[in-house]
Protein backbone atom coordinates (compact mmCIF):
# COMPACT_ATOMS: atom_id res chain seq x y z
CA UNK A 1 0.00 0.00 0.00
CA UNK A 2 2.80 2.61 0.32
CA UNK A 3 2.55 2.94 -3.46
CA UNK A 4 -0.52 5.03 -2.85
CA UNK A 5 -1.13 8.63 -1.65
CA UNK A 6 -3.11 8.81 1.69
CA UNK A 7 -5.66 10.59 -0.77
CA UNK A 8 -6.00 7.28 -3.36
CA UNK A 9 -9.51 8.00 -5.24
CA UNK A 10 -10.40 4.28 -6.83
CA UNK A 11 -12.76 3.59 -9.21
CA UNK A 12 -14.08 0.12 -10.53
CA UNK A 13 -16.94 -1.64 -11.37
CA UNK A 14 -16.25 -4.26 -8.59
CA UNK A 15 -16.18 -1.09 -5.91
CA UNK A 16 -19.81 -1.16 -6.93
CA UNK A 17 -20.21 -5.07 -5.94
CA UNK A 18 -17.36 -5.77 -3.24
CA UNK A 19 -17.89 -2.13 -1.38
CA UNK A 20 -21.41 -1.50 -2.29
CA UNK A 21 -20.55 2.09 -3.56
CA UNK A 22 -22.74 2.84 -6.32
CA UNK A 23 -20.81 5.76 -7.56
CA UNK A 24 -17.81 2.64 -8.08
CA UNK A 25 -15.48 5.44 -6.01
CA UNK A 26 -13.62 4.68 -3.48
CA UNK A 27 -11.76 7.33 -1.40
CA UNK A 28 -8.18 7.30 0.80
CA UNK A 29 -5.53 4.50 1.54
CA UNK A 30 -8.61 3.05 4.16
CA UNK A 31 -11.05 2.36 2.07
CA UNK A 32 -9.14 0.60 -0.65
CA UNK A 33 -7.29 -1.14 2.15
CA UNK A 34 -10.57 -2.88 3.07
CA UNK A 35 -11.63 -3.25 -0.60
CA UNK A 36 -8.83 -5.64 -1.13
CA UNK A 37 -9.30 -7.48 1.88
CA UNK A 38 -13.19 -7.97 0.85
CA UNK A 39 -11.57 -9.20 -2.72
CA UNK A 40 -9.25 -11.29 -1.27
CA UNK A 41 -12.17 -13.02 0.32
CA UNK A 42 -14.63 -13.18 -2.15
CA UNK A 43 -11.84 -14.35 -4.76
CA UNK A 44 -9.42 -16.54 -2.32
CA UNK A 45 -7.30 -17.81 -5.67
CA UNK A 46 -6.79 -14.25 -7.21
CA UNK A 47 -3.95 -14.28 -9.55
CA UNK A 48 -3.53 -11.83 -12.29
CA UNK A 49 -1.38 -12.54 -15.88
CA UNK A 50 0.54 -9.07 -16.95
CA UNK A 51 -0.25 -8.25 -20.18
CA UNK A 52 1.21 -4.48 -21.82
CA UNK A 53 2.00 -1.51 -20.27
CA UNK A 54 1.66 1.44 -21.27
CA UNK A 55 3.73 5.49 -20.36
CA UNK A 56 2.78 8.44 -20.51
CA UNK A 57 3.06 12.16 -18.65
CA UNK A 58 2.70 11.17 -14.93
CA UNK A 59 0.47 8.14 -16.00
CA UNK A 60 0.70 4.70 -16.86
CA UNK A 61 -1.73 1.92 -18.04
CA UNK A 62 -1.36 -1.36 -17.38
CA UNK A 63 -3.01 -4.28 -19.36
CA UNK A 64 -4.09 -7.37 -17.70
CA UNK A 65 -6.39 -10.78 -17.33
CA UNK A 66 -7.69 -10.16 -14.04
CA UNK A 67 -10.24 -12.35 -11.86
CA UNK A 68 -12.17 -15.05 -13.78
CA UNK A 69 -10.37 -14.48 -16.89
CA UNK A 70 -11.58 -11.12 -17.43
CA UNK A 71 -9.51 -8.70 -19.70
CA UNK A 72 -8.49 -5.49 -18.26
CA UNK A 73 -6.72 -2.33 -18.10
CA UNK A 74 -6.40 -0.04 -15.13
CA UNK A 75 -5.07 4.31 -15.56
CA UNK A 76 -2.74 4.97 -12.91
CA UNK A 77 -2.32 8.86 -12.12
CA UNK A 78 0.58 10.04 -10.34
CA UNK A 79 0.91 12.77 -7.97
CA UNK A 80 3.81 14.96 -7.55
CA UNK A 81 5.60 12.82 -4.85
CA UNK A 82 5.42 10.36 -7.58
CA UNK A 83 2.69 8.05 -5.39
CA UNK A 84 -0.46 6.56 -7.09
CA UNK A 85 -3.58 9.28 -6.84
CA UNK A 86 -5.75 7.87 -9.20
CA UNK A 87 -6.81 4.12 -10.11
CA UNK A 88 -9.45 3.80 -13.09
CA UNK A 89 -10.06 0.22 -13.79
CA UNK A 90 -11.61 -0.80 -16.95
CA UNK A 91 -12.71 -4.66 -18.19
CA UNK A 92 -13.91 -5.49 -21.45
CA UNK A 93 -17.41 -4.89 -22.44
CA UNK A 94 -18.53 -8.37 -22.68
CA UNK A 95 -17.23 -8.68 -19.29
CA UNK A 96 -18.61 -6.72 -16.97
CA UNK A 97 -18.09 -7.01 -13.29
CA UNK A 98 -20.93 -9.29 -12.18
Amino acid sequence: MSHYSEDIVFYSPFVVKLAGAPSGALRGKVSLREYFSKAFQAYPDLSFEWGRLFFGTQSFVLEYQSVLGRRASELFILGDDDKIREVRAHYADDQAAS
